[in-house]
Parts: structure tokens; sequence; C-alpha cells
């Protein structure tokens, strides 16, 4: 999904050292007008540049799609009184294990929707998980128990979902940002959603009496969670 950003990256910074050239023969010359010329057009090639930097690392983790699309499955097992274990697999094969507190399973994630200027640039609406955590049915539980919440983002040193609400010079490029969630029954029953998500569904598939597997998806309405189809 960057590869052309990347490329915008690289020109960018190729124009911005041959101007910057001429604009330092043109000093010498003492063709002061030029000169300025060139250095104000090398400055604007460098912020191109560096503002395609930023949209690479900043949606680094994050994956495009056009219709739903599979972001994780995961497969539950009970370990205790509402206390069970998730193992997540993410859509880069990627396996992540969290020990979670509550009668739920609870996800959400960032999405990216960008306007027609940055499909341009080969950016699409795109999302990345965020968080999994235990949620409890009784909302009492939900204040007074323990909560376990885990991430399940992708490192980096700053994300474009958190850019793009603090600086106006993304704004042209963004169309949308939001958080979408969805939750499910540890033991298969109907769950819901919140934000942009969808709802939850039935009984998952199970491995033996115990382990049930569900498909966390992501579409252009939010994230819904449903049973995985038995193979």
């Amino acid at each position: 999904m960057t590869g052309i950003v990347r490329l915008f990256m690289l020109a960018s910074s190729l124009l911005a050292l041959a101007l910057l050239f001429l604009a330092i023969v043109s000093w010498r010359q003492r063709h002061r007008l030029s000169a300025l010329v060139g250095f104000l057009a090398a400055a604007l090639c460098l912020s191109v540049g560096a503002l395609c930097a930023t949209i690479a690392v900043g949606i680094r983790g994050y994956r495009a799609f056009t219709q739903e699309d599979l972001a994780a499955t995961i497969v539950t097992m009970p370990i205790g009184p509402q206390r069970f274990r998730a193992t997540v697999t993410l859509r880069d094969s990627s396996v992540h294990m969290y020990d979670l507190a509550g009668d739920a399973i609870y996800v959400d994630a960032h999405i990216l929707k960008w306007r027609p200027l940055a499909n341009l640039l080969g950016l699409h609406t795109a999302y990345e998980l965020d968080r999994i955590a235990g949620r409890y049915q009784k909302l009492a539980d939900e204040q007074t128990r323990e909560r376990t919440v885990y991430s399940l983002s992708t490192d980096k040193p700053f994300n474009t979902f958190d850019l793009a609400r603090r600086y106006w010079v993304l704004r042209p490029f963004v169309d949308a940002q939001y958080g979408s969630a969805t939750f499910i029954n540890e033991t298969g029953g109907r769950g819901g959603a919140g934000g942009g998500a969808g709802a939850g569904g039935g009984g998952g598939r199970e491995g033996d009496a115990r382990q049930v597997t569900y498909e966390v998806r992501v579409s252009t309405t939010g994230l819904l969670v449903r049973a995985a189809q038995a193979k």
C-alpha cells in the first residue's frame, strides 16, 4: 500500500537535492533571485518528501481493503470462572496468546478512509487492529472486577490515525478516521458492537467441547465477528 508513497518520497528528495545544488550555484554566481527561488522550491520538495515519509511510517501495520476482509482468527479456551485464553492469529500469520477476564472477547480497530487525492498516491481505505480485551456481561462486574486489555497494533514511532486528528497538513488527504469495535461471548453466544462495528455471530466452531474458533472481519461498515466455518 505504501509503494507509490515511497516512490513520491524518493522522487521529492532527489528533486530537492537537485534544486538545492542549482540554488547554491546561482548564489555563488550572485544570481540572488534565482537562488532564493531554488531554495524555496527545494524546501517545498523536502516538505512533500517528509510528508510522504510520515504517512509511510504512520500507516505501517495498516492493511488496505475494499470489501470484507479477514483481520484475525481467535481460538478461545476457558481456564477458570470468567477467565479464558485467547489465541489470536493475525493476517501476517503471527500468533499471540492472551489470558482474558470476563464473559466475552472485545476487539477494536482504527480505520482510515483517504480522499481521492491520497488515492492517487496509492492510499486506500485501511485498518489496523488496536486492542483485545475481556468484557463482562454485567455492568457491575465491568466496574468492579479485573480488567484485561492488550495491544494488537504494530509498534511504530507514531500513528497516522493520531496525526490526522492533530495536524491540519494531513486533513486534505484523510476523508475520515474512526474507531470500530465488536465483541462476542466467549461461550459462543451472540455479541454486540460499538462505534462503526458490526454485530457478533452465533456459536463458534469447536475443536473440542471447550475450544471455540471465531473470525474477526472488517468491512466498509466496521468490525464484525462470526463463527469460523467448519472445514
